[in-house]
């Protein structure tokens, strides 16, 4: 049998009312007599105008069931996704991937709910492997358990393993090795005075005393004495007692091997203003520098120094007796001079600074 629309069978059963035989009707359009009573139930009462609006309502309301469908379902993936921590790329393509197979989503959709263009969702890593790399900076990181990320980074380059200090951050926060750092007391605004700035080197040297413990107790001094200008730290003294006159014969004995500079900043330690000193600095023509009594921020320089020398070498060490303390920290000096980068000096080395200036100095001249 014949389908016909609906527009058709209004006007069939139009026909009828008109005056038109039922029976001569069906014969002609080639339906039954029960299909046309069916109609005339159904539609006998419309106009084409009215069917028309029906239809639309039919559409509007598919249409809404649909919005609303799609929207159930795509409150159903993002709940799926609530408690996910869904930030980097790589999670969201997987959170992607997920909604579609478990949801149906198409990747338009599930790119969508997951925020994520699709440009990004197709992309394809290539980036080369990296275990090589997190494996000698963790053996780094364990070795200099107090170098940051940036030293560690100076090393890397060093041996052709990175370039880009943002790579060496990304696997940095990786591989969980960053630093628990102490929070700094917050100082006094108060007018400090301005320190003095060396323009060359063996110009400006700094000293100070740090004081640690052997293993079994005994408390044990170290003397520092620092460059300002290429933050060499020319020597430690180490003993278990350090007087007036013992300062006075390091200094005696660096006069000798690299002379003497014009200032030296101390602090108002007794070693510093004793009589010994006193007349060492007179007749070598030797300016002590003291600052002012609680005003450590003063000597900042070597302030900084001994931090570094106490996280990095003093609560890394364990000294057994005065001759060990020596050798090993000695050893770490060696290294700071030499290896440990510096951030003040471009993330060279005291020595290697050193010998760049010089040999500026030298085509200069």
């Amino acid at each position: 049998m014949k389908k016909y629309p609906e527009e058709k069978i209004i006007a069939i059963l139009k026909e009828v009312e008109a005056g038109a035989k039922v029976a001569e009707t069906c014969r002609k359009y080639g339906i039954s007599d029960a299909t046309y009573y069916n109609w005339k139930t159904k539609y006998a009462d419309l106009e084409l105008s009215e069917l028309k609006r029906l239809r639309a309502l039919e559409e509007e309301n598919n249409k809404l069931k649909r919005i609303v469908a799609d929207q159930a379902l795509d409150i159903q993936a993002l709940k799926y996704v609530i408690g996910k921590k869904v930030l980097k790329p790589e999670v969201k393509r997987r959170i992607v991937n997920d909604m579609r197979k478990s949801f149906g989503l198409s990747i338009n959709r599930s790119c969508k709910l997951c925020r994520i263009s699709r440009t990004s969702y197709r992309y394809i890593s290539r980036r080369t492997d990296d275990g090589p790399i997190i494996e000698k900076l963790t053996e780094l990181a364990q070795k200099k358990r107090r170098y940051g990320c940036r030293r560690l980074h100076e090393i890397l380059r060093r041996e052709g393993l990175v370039v880009n200090h943002k790579k060496t951050e990304r696997l940095y926060r990786k591989a969980g090795l960053s630093l628990r750092i102490k929070k700094r007391k917050k100082l006094s605004g108060a007018l400090r005075l301005s320190l003095p700035t060396p323009s060359r080197s063996n110009q400006i040297w700094a000293m100070d005393f740090v004081s640690e413990s052997l293993a079994s107790g005994r408390r044990f001094r170290c003397l520092n004495i620092i460059d300002l200008y290429t933050r060499e730290c020319i020597r430690i003294v180490v003993d278990s007692s350090i007087n007036g006159a013992r300062v006075a014969k390091t200094l005696d004995m660096l006069k000798e091997l690299r002379g003497l500079p014009e200032t030296i900043i101390t602090d108002n330690g007794s070693e510093f203003t004793s009589k010994a000193m006193s007349i060492w600095t007179g007749a070598n023509n030797v300016n002590i520098a003291f600052i002012r009594p609680g005003k450590p921020m003063e000597n900042g320089f070597i302030e900084s120094f001994n931090g570094k020398f106490r996280d990095e070498c003093l609560n890394e060490q364990w000294f057994t007796s005065l001759n060990d303390a020596r050798v090993k920290i000695e050893a770490w000096r060696e290294e700071y001079n030499e290896r440990r980068p510096h951030s003040s000096l471009g993330m060279r080395s005291p020595r290697e600074f050193a010998q760049a200036t010089e040999n500026q100095r030298d085509s200069v001249a």
